[in-house]
């Protein structure tokens, strides 16, 4: 049995449908917060456990029977270190075989402020004493293609990355690495170095939007602190935009790039060209 933390999530959904390629349906868990939101899930064939974070007897049950997990990273910033502790204990009690965990590119040494959490979740890990892999995932396109349309709008991309070339994929493609980790063998105590074939600048960003859409868009740099107030001023929760902000600046020191092609040699193709991803957001 192969079970997915988080899978109602838009990572979660893509892992299981990339699963499904190769897996029946019986033998893949979707463990989510709330089984009502995966209706849809049920409806393949896979299995719904609730599983909650902060309640671990629901992680008892969710994980019982399960061979192999993926751990799909919290999304509540903050409170990600105990979430991850709990699934890692429950994952102990089950005696699961493998434990995939989604991390964050070069965590061990990321300049990211996100990155804290997942070191902490990686040291976790090593000292449970379970079988481990490390999926550790670069950044996700739709990051910043999700502001296509006020780049349109206001005839910028805002950022403070400056030069920083980014070496993102889609979204599915990290999800397919997943899928792959999972059903092949032998992948306990194996690092995967996440990230797209092509780097990018957010100047190019805005160049591509420009060349799709037809309209003035160019890239605006603008010093981190002033980054963080425009997002807050848009309507970004203070902590969120903090997030972003930091993440930009890290991207302008290298923190998102990476040339090592983990990620094509994973799924056996290129991963998702730029240009595909900003004409997806364009589409809407």
């Amino acid at each position: 049995m192969i079970a997915i933390t988080g899978a109602t999530g838009q990572l979660g959904r893509l892992v299981i449908q990339s699963l499904l390629k190769t897996v029946p349906a019986a033998q893949i868990i979707a463990a989510v917060r709330s089984p009502e939101k995966a209706q849809d899930l049920a409806a393949l064939g896979v299995q719904v456990r609730k599983a909650d974070y902060t309640q671990p007897d629901t992680l008892d049950a969710a994980l019982q029977g399960v061979n192999k997990l993926l751990l799909i990273s919290s999304s509540e910033v903050g409170q990600r270190t105990a979430q991850h502790k709990a699934v890692i204990d429950a994952a102990k009690r089950a005696q699961v075989q493998l434990l995939a965990y989604t991390s964050v590119l070069r965590a061990d040494s990321s300049l990211l402020g996100l990155a804290a959490e997942h070191v902490e979740t990686e040291a976790l890990l090593r000292a449970s004493g379970l079988p481990v892999v490390l999926l550790r995932n670069g950044w996700y396109t739709e990051n910043y293609t999700a502001s296509v349309p006020a780049a349109l709008a206001h005839g910028a991309v805002l950022g403070s990355a400056g030069n920083g070339r980014i070496a993102s994929a889609a979204r599915v493609d990290y999800a397919e690495a997943a899928a792959v980790v999972l059903a092949t063998d032998g992948q306990a105590g194996r690092v995967y170095e996440l990230a797209g074939d092509s780097a990018y600048t957010l100047a190019n960003l805005a160049a591509e939007i420009a060349r799709q859409s037809g309209k003035n868009v160019a890239y605006q740099d603008l010093p981190e602190a002033d980054f963080q107030a425009t997002l807050v001023q848009v309507g970004l929760p203070a902590g969120f935009a903090a997030l972003l902000a930091d993440s930009d600046a890290a991207a302008a020191k290298g923190a998102l790039f990476d040339d090592g092609h983990q990620l094509s040699q994973l799924i056996g193709r290129a991963t998702t060209p730029l240009a595909t991803t900003v004409a997806a957001a364009l589409k809407g």
